[in-house]
């Protein structure tokens, strides 16, 4: 199994939007659609199938959670504090920002990698990201983003904690985790309903990047793309591996751990970004340069992890 095969191809369709975009063959104007869409959509089936599916006592794995999450939080916390205190941005500016480096494709790319390579043994670990993901990453980016819009639209604490509470990403999570609770299965036609909506994420998200990203965009966010795509993929991994490491975290785990902090930025961040008004060039140029530059830093992650393949049972 090749890393490649499972990146470039997520590359190619950003760059196939761009060039619509470009050519003018499809109006950019059309990219807020599609990000509408995905966000009020797309991503809320795909939230809602990923963690009700999932048996509840499956996530609470706390070694794999602090070494995982742990990594998330801290490189979110890190960079958010540096943006908002050093460079002096607004709040929303400094979650974009902290989302950027911290929020990782666990779902498209670390899944199938994980599976590809070790089995359905290491599924489990990379659902259970995806799951912290979806119901610790994006409620807190959620909850910043809407204090940050309650800020200029002196919005009264009854309806920001509404708008939080039916926030389509917080409100599919809380149906999710409910659900998961139960321990009830979700009936078939109904999961493949929201399966067939749940598909529509990855190719609606990354297309809508790409027609929303210009050459000039790019070239402006280079530098900080870069800086965050360094955070993204060295510094957050080796965060990981060193809460891994003190936590005891057995090595199947471990390696799980790893990649899942090591694949690019999460597409989902652009449509935060596109629903907010957020920082939106910066985040499809640091989706693109992350996206890219895995395609060398996971194989030398998988390379570097691989003296515990032996001791994996």
């Amino acid at each position: 199994m090749e890393v490649a095969d499972l990146v470039l191809p997520v590359f190619a369709i950003i760059v196939t939007g761009w060039l619509a975009g470009w050519s003018g063959y499809i109006s950019r104007l059309l990219a807020d659609g599609l990000v509408h869409f995905a966000y009020n959509v797309a991503m809320p089936a795909l939230l809602i199938v990923t963690i009700a599916q999932e048996p509840a006592r499956n996530l609470l794995e706390w070694r794999f959670l602090l070494a995982f999450g742990g990594g998330s939080v801290l490189c979110f916390a890190l960079v958010f504090l540096a943006v908002h205190t050093v460079w002096g941005r607004d709040l929303g500016s400094s979650t974009m920002f902290g989302t950027a480096a911290a929020m990782t494709n666990t779902g498209f790319v670390a899944l199938p990698i994980l599976h590809a390579i070790y089995g359905r043994p290491a599924v489990l670990p990379a659902a259970v990201a995806t799951v912290f993901v979806a119901a610790v990453m994006f409620p807190a980016a959620v909850i910043l983003l809407e204090s940050k819009a309650r800020g200029t639209r002196s919005t009264g604490s009854a309806i920001l904690l509404k708008r939080i509470v039916l926030n389509p990403m917080m409100l599919s999570t809380l149906i999710g985790l409910a659900w998961a609770v139960t321990g009830l299965q979700i009936p078939g036609p109904v999961a493949a309903y929201m399966n067939i909506f749940a598909g529509a994420l990855t190719p609606c998200a990354l297309f809508a990047i790409g027609l929303g990203l210009s050459a000039e965009g790019l070239r402006s966010n280079i530098t900080p793309s870069v800086a965050l795509a360094a955070v993204k993929l060295v510094i957050m991994p080796l965060v990981t591996y060193v809460l891994c490491v003190v936590s005891g975290l057995n090595s199947l785990y471990t390696i799980a751990a790893v990649i899942c902090a090591a694949v690019p930025t999460a597409k989902t961040v652009y449509i935060l970004a596109g629903e907010y008004k957020t920082e939106e060039a910066l985040i499809a140029a640091t989706v693109s340069v992350t996206t890219l530059l895995s395609v060398a830093t996971l194989l030398a992650w998988l390379y570097a992890l691989s003296w515990l393949v032996g001791r994996v049972g």
